[in-house]
């Protein structure tokens, strides 16, 4: 076992790196993990991630993926805005984007100072490592609870004590024999506002999710249209959906975002829906360079922003969206006759 002045140095190094938690666990000491796994594949609820299903043995049982492993730790780091995300939802003519996609992508910066801190560990200890950060078919959940990062609430999301819902979860898979931390206990109580506020109501019961519905999902995750009853529940939530994390009562104790990499870009804090719609491929990945939103491409985003406008009601987008009446992309050219349907009422 490892001694516990080194544990105390590894958080402390932790906490010079940026990081708001560290928990550590082991990779076999998951519980129910790989049952509610099963369960979410069997029924279909991962849509049309079918990455999901591919390795499932690694992401049921992370000790798996790489035997030699002893310990992981499992990092926290604090995205927390500084501002209501639920507000722009009454802003029909602007976008609303997902809070951490409003400036750079949480993988690269995360991933960086994993990086770091793994190499301190590897100068300390002479051992092995191996970094991830939400890219590989680790459950950084499911481990983040068994490490007491925090637990998984009603919405499936980890919640902390110390940091509430807005954090990134990163980990280092070491084969160093590090002392594991307590599970953390589930605090949701009787609390229901995760599960009441959704507007696609994707929770079939507490703790499971069925992603088909999510607005996450349907708008970042999923290439297709978007099915037709569920297009004006998106709203204006052109990436993501924070509502089930902003309304959890355990934000009261999040700390704000200390880096400004993840502080909300002024134009994309409430992006106009008009601009964005007549972004070429071109523009489209000029503007968003550096973000999460990229991966999603042009024609998927196009396609929310289209649905954006035909739910904002407002009939000067009329004009603005005839050009994509003719799309080469047969979803867009969909969305856009939606849209304009949607606009002459």
């Amino acid at each position: 076992m490892i001694q516990n002045d080194l544990k105390y140095k590894l958080k402390e190094q932790a906490s010079l790196e940026g990081f708001s938690l560290m928990r550590v666990c082991r990779p076999w000491s998951l519980e129910s993990h790989s049952e509610r796994l099963q369960e979410f594949l069997r029924q279909n609820w991962h849509g049309e991630m079918a990455w999901m299903k591919e390795k499932v043995e690694w992401r049921s049982d992370p000790s798996s993926l790489w035997p030699k492993a002893k310990s992981c730790i499992m990092l926290g780091e604090s995205y927390s805005p500084n501002h209501d995300p639920l507000e722009i939802l009454e802003k029909k003519t602007k976008g609303a984007i997902s809070v951490y996609a409003q400036n750079r992508d949480y993988h690269d910066v995360l991933k960086k100072r994993l990086k770091r801190l793994a190499s301190w560990l590897i100068k300390e200890c002479e051992c092995e490592v191996k970094v991830f950060v939400d890219t590989a078919p680790v459950p950084e959940k499911a481990l983040g609870q068994a490490a007491g990062l925090g637990w998984q609430g009603k919405h499936t999301n980890l919640v902390s004590k110390d940091l509430g819902s807005w954090f990134f979860i990163g980990s280092i898979f070491t084969t160093v024999d590090i002392e594991e931390d307590s599970k953390e206990i589930n605090n949701c109580g009787t609390c229901r506002s995760c599960l009441d506020i959704c507007p696609t109501k994707a929770f079939p019961e507490p703790y499971k999710l069925d992603a088909r519905l999510c607005i996450s999902y349907l708008t970042i995750e999923s290439k297709s249209a978007v099915p037709e009853n569920l297009r004006s529940k998106i709203g204006n939530r052109i990436y993501g959906c924070d509502d089930c994390l902003a309304v959890c009562p355990w934000n009261k104790f999040a700390k704000e975002a200390a880096d400004n990499k993840y502080h909300a870009r002024t134009d994309l804090l409430e992006p106009d829906l008009g601009e964005l719609v007549i972004l070429d491929d071109t523009s489209f990945r000029k503007k968003f360079s550096g973000s999460p939103i990229k991966r999603i491409g042009r024609d998927r985003f196009i396609r929310n922003v289209l649905y954006a406008i035909g739910n904002s009601h407002e009939k000067k987008y009329v004009d603005t969206i005839e050009f994509l009446l003719k799309d080469p992309n047969p979803v867009v050219a969909d969305a856009a006759r939606w849209a304009k349907r949607e606009l002459n009422g």
